[in-house]
């Protein structure tokens, strides 16, 4: 089983030794510091240029109709797709808390028709990043905020959804709690991320705190495992491109490419990728 620690070193794909021993002398804040680095490192990173996803992806037999322009990211949009796909947005108020690049919020925006869509993410780089290419969608802004204190009043949005973010949070009890301040009454919190099953247990034991109720969960490891087969050339080829030789493997690493830790641990069992939809 991994640790959370290891979580981190795995995505990273940092020196295991050196990376444990500083989350160990520091406390959870300053790993929340780390990887707002990393992520404004991202942001920045010739690899990925103008690209609008960094998820692992997602393939089943439930695929969206995309726009021609929407094709090359089909893989990551259906990671986004699955997510919300039980969930009404239209006209709604809807909350994306780890936005990233903000590819997932302006397909959202501009595919379902919410009200308004707010993307939110800790990395000021990465908010820049998305206004810049997103600016102009009506319905959609981004802002700079932290997962596990959100900036809005109680029962603000309608939905709240979340995608492969929260394994970087230092505090999963204290993001979901918020999470479930910000929801109306009725509404829905749509999640998916990796954990070992250690830690999945004691993401459903929040769950259970918060007085969610679980509309729907799966296991949904092999649908992500078909995704990165697909991507995984042209995430090594991007990153090769983009990179120097001395961050390249932590690139690949972070992008989940075959032969990377990430990637065998989804092959061999030891994480594993979740979704859950829960009401309030």
């Amino acid at each position: 089983m991994f640790s959370e620690v290891e979580g981190v070193i795995l995505r990273l794909g940092l020196p295991a030794r050196i990376f444990a021993t500083m989350l160990m002398i520091f406390p959870g804040k300053v790993g929340d510091r780390m990887w707002r680095w990393w992520y404004q490192r991202l942001a920045k990173a010739k690899a990925w240029g103008d690209f609008g996803f960094m998820n692992y992806g997602f393939i089943d037999s439930d695929q969206p109709t995309l726009e021609p322009e929407d094709e090359p990211d089909r893989p990551f949009i259906q990671l986004y797709h699955m997510n919300i796909r039980d969930v009404d947005l239209e006209g709604k108020q809807v909350l994306e808390v780890g936005s990233g690049r903000g590819g997932g919020a302006h397909w959202i925006a501009r595919t379902y028709n919410p009200d308004s869509l707010t993307g939110l993410d800790y990395s000021a780089a990465a908010v820049n990043l998305c206004s810049r290419m997103y600016g102009r969608q009506r319905n959609l802004r981004f802002i700079e905020g932290n997962a596990m204190k959100l900036p809005f009043e109680n029962d603000s949005f309608d939905v709240v959804y979340n995608v492969e973010s929260s394994h970087c949070y230092s505090d999963m009890s204290a993001f979901i709690h918020e999470v479930f301040r910000v929801l109306r009454p009725g509404g829905h919190f749509a999640w998916t991320d990796f954990r070992d099953e250690k830690r999945m247990q004691e993401i459903r034991e929040i769950f259970d705190t918060t007085e969610f109720s679980i509309v729907k969960n799966a296991d949904i490891t092999t649908e992500v495992i078909a995704a990165l087969d697909q991507i995984s050339d042209d995430k090594q080829s991007r990153i090769e491109k983009g990179t120097g030789r001395i961050i390249r493997r932590s690139f690949e690493t972070f992008a989940g490419v075959r032969g990377t830790p990430v990637y065998e641990s989804f092959q061999n069992g030891s994480l594993r990728y979740y979704r859950y939809l829960l009401r309030k």
